[in-house]
């Protein structure tokens, strides 16, 4: 879907619609957004997408095209409606995949990326089609006027709306070497030969990615992957689910307490045959309470002592994927380290990197042919490469929350201005507000932020 149509002016000025909803970004944050507030029976309701990419849907995450690189969260969880837990698997099954139970079921990623980018066809089906556009650009600033936003882009045309989301996603520079996970594809130029030896920085869900990227490539020699604690992401397997009340969670306390009750939790679980995925997806509908329950210092002592631990016990691999990725540890195809790149250098044929040891002096020099960056995307807002986010700091309409994680909002996601002001014309979901919400990255999470955030804004006057 690549309709391009841009607001015209006229001499007396632009003419906004009073129910205008523009959405800055047309991957998963911004598809799901569009389609929680196309399920509006308003019929004067006005959307834009601007996206300067022509397939919608697919972002970082779902660009790829390898059958091998799948989700790391299961069938049965994956609906872009909370509301409608078994919409993906229903569309799965009307493509005639084979699937014994969603509760298992790891699809490939492509096929997510598909059912993102059909969701505004199906839209369209309903009659919403007249009240959206989609404007193959990118925006790279905003200008609050008296009546309505001015959304600049990068042609040097404007779009003007009421009101505006950001839904930009991840940012996607690469920022040490060329990834196998960019945006645009692996090229043959980013593959090394078959026999030569590769690193790897980062060891976990992204370096799977590279590595089965590598290996269906036909490339047999070593992969080396570094990372500060070596940890590899832990396996989905068959869970019993549990359900936490709110009461029984220990909000505010810190994570070393939080820690304690968590292991006990645990002890118990596995007492009466449970295991520990059992207590982690219990407390997946309570993580955000968990995290806006915490001071500053709090959260800053979690990521230095527990994120590691916890990201690889609640971001999963596929079964079939930690089979081929144990195969190559094996066989020797796949060496992890916990450690840390001290340096690279470029030497004929690629590079020598020094390599230290996680609590060791010792220095060791490896030579390697490429280098791929996993060691996690961007998240400091005032090192992003995105032109727009640039503008808003630069312009004090926005603000990097406290941890420096993602851009500033309130619970409601209405964006924070340099001098602590709410703007209650421009909000934002997805990753760009993981300082307030932290797990909000899985589109169970994203989901349900967007429904939320449909809701009010729906609901809200329009200031015309």
């Amino acid at each position: 879907m690549t309709v391009a149509h841009r607001r015209k002016w006229n001499l007396a000025g632009p003419t906004v619609s009073a129910s205008s909803i523009a959405i800055i970004g047309g991957g998963a944050s911004g598809v799901l957004m569009a389609t929680h507030l196309l399920r509006s029976r308003d019929p004067n309701l006005d959307i834009v997408i601007i996206e300067k990419r022509t397939s919608l849907g697919r972002g970082l995450a779902y660009s790829t095209d390898l059958p091998d690189h799948l989700l790391n969260v299961r069938a049965s969880n994956m609906s872009a409606f909370a509301d409608d837990p078994d919409h993906f698997v229903h569309w799965l099954r009307a493509r005639n995949i084979q699937i014994d139970d969603p509760a298992t079921y790891f699809a490939p990623r492509r096929l997510y990326g598909e059912y993102l980018g059909q969701l505004l066809h199906e839209t369209s089906k309903e009659g919403s089609y007249g009240r959206l556009r989609i404007i193959d650009e990118e925006c790279v600033g905003i200008l609050e006027r008296d009546e309505y936003l001015e959304l600049r882009l990068a042609d040097g045309s404007s779009v003007v709306t009421q009101r505006c989301v950001l839904a930009t996603g991840h940012d996607q520079k690469a920022s040490r070497s060329q990834s196998l996970l960019a945006p645009s594809g692996a090229d043959d130029a980013a593959l090394p030969d078959p026999a030569d030896q590769a690193l790897i920085i980062g060891s976990g869900l992204s370096m799977v990615d590279t590595c089965l990227s590598l290996m269906l490539a036909g490339h047999h020699g070593q992969i080396v992957a570094v990372s500060r604690r070596g940890l590899l992401p832990a396996v989905h397997s068959k869970t019993s689910p549990i359900v936490l009340p709110q009461a029984d969670v220990p909000l505010g306390s810190g994570p070393p307490e939080f820690a304690r009750w968590f292991r006990d939790l645990v002890r118990a679980t596995e007492a009466r045959g449970g295991n520990w995925r059992d207590v982690v997806d219990a407390l997946r509908p309570h993580n955000q309470s968990i995290w806006q329950s915490w001071p500053d210092a709090s959260k800053l002592q979690f990521f230095r002592h527990l994120k590691a631990w916890w990201d690889i016990h609640r971001h999963r691999m596929a079964p079939q994927v930690s089979e081929r990725l144990s195969e190559a540890i094996a066989d020797g195809r796949l060496r992890v380290i916990a450690g840390r790149v001290l340096d690279v250098r470029s030497v004929e044929k690629g590079f020598a990197a020094r390599l230290q040891r996680r609590n060791s002096q010792i220095v060791d020099e490896i030579r390697v042919a490429r280098i791929y960056d996993c060691a996690g995307v961007i998240a400091d807002p005032e090192k992003s490469s995105n032109p727009l986010i640039g503008s808003l700091l630069a312009a004090g309409m926005a603000r990097p929350d406290r941890l420096r994680i993602g851009l500033d909002v309130s619970t409601d996601g209405a964006l924070i201005s340099r001098e602590g002001i709410r703007n209650d014309r421009i909000s934002a979901v997805g990753p760009l507000t993981r300082g307030t919400f932290f797990e909000i990255e899985a589109i169970p999470d994203i989901r349900v932020q967007c429904q939320r955030l449909a809701t009010a804004l729906l609901s809200q006057p329009s200031s015309t």
